[in-house]
């Protein structure tokens, strides 16, 4: 079946893949890539979404390994798929087994169920661990977001906060006036506005190992990943990481 990039990535200098066939179990509410809004639609005919390895080649550029599903589910054929790619990361929610990862990872920490508490604190870094990425809305800021922030950061692990949107999700009474009716790429939710997520970002202003996914998020800002950069940042850093041990 042809490739079908990810409209997010346009101009990001990265390339997706999916190796799998199947919806990533994981099951998160709100998920965009299995709801029916996936720029893969209908999944069944276009999954799995693999890119040719002429055009990985014809341009050296990182793949971004399951931008919707979790590669530590059927590992074996995500590694058998990605493996001719020079340069490649990972994307996972999933804390256990991470040595098996070849090549630089995302980690998830607060997926599905865990989005509101029990975040995964890993105690041992990995050297290939690019980043971790923290799902962030206005109202777990103080349980989650904090908590992960100090205990990666503290660990010169960067921290990606990525603002959830919501199509069906209920946000809460207190917290509707930080969210505002908008189109993110393809799709339009209920997201944080520009004002809330500078109020959010201002809690780390002073931490250079805290990003936002977006270079500004909200009605003012832009979800592309060209605006964006942190994946393009932390890959080679996590190499140089790598390399020197």
């Amino acid at each position: 079946m042809p490739y079908k990039p990810n409209p997010k990535l346009a101009g990001s200098g990265m390339l997706t893949c999916i190796p799998q066939a199947d919806l990533c179990p994981m099951r998160c509410p709100d998920c965009f890539f299995q709801s029916g809004r996936s720029y893969l639609e209908p999944l069944s005919q276009n999954l799995p979404n693999v890119p040719p390895l002429a055009q990985v080649l014809r341009r050296p550029t990182p793949v971004r390994v399951n931008d919707g599903h979790d590669s530590s589910f059927s590992w074996r054929e995500v590694q058998q798929t990605c493996r001719s790619f020079p340069m490649k990361f990972y994307n996972t929610s999933c804390p256990g087994g991470l040595d098996k990862y070849d090549a630089p990872f995302v980690l998830t920490v607060n997926p599905g169920p865990h989005t509101n508490h029990e975040p995964w604190l890993l105690r041992d870094i990995p050297s290939n661990l690019m980043f971790v990425r923290v799902r962030t809305s206005t109202w777990n800021i103080a349980d989650i977001v904090d908590v992960v922030v100090k205990h990666y950061t503290d660990r010169e692990i960067p921290v990606v906060l990525t603002f959830l949107a919501y199509y069906t999700g209920k946000i809460p009474e207190h917290h509707q006036g930080n969210y505002i009716e908008r189109k993110r790429t393809l799709n339009t939710y209920q997201a944080i506005t520009t004002a809330a997520w500078r109020r959010v970002m201002a809690l780390y202003e002073d931490n250079p190992w805290a990003h936002s996914c977006g270079k500004i998020e909200g009605e003012k800002g832009s979800t592309l990943c060209r605006h964006c950069g942190n994946c393009l940042r932390e890959y080679f850093a996590t190499l140089e990481r790598m390399e020197t041990g």
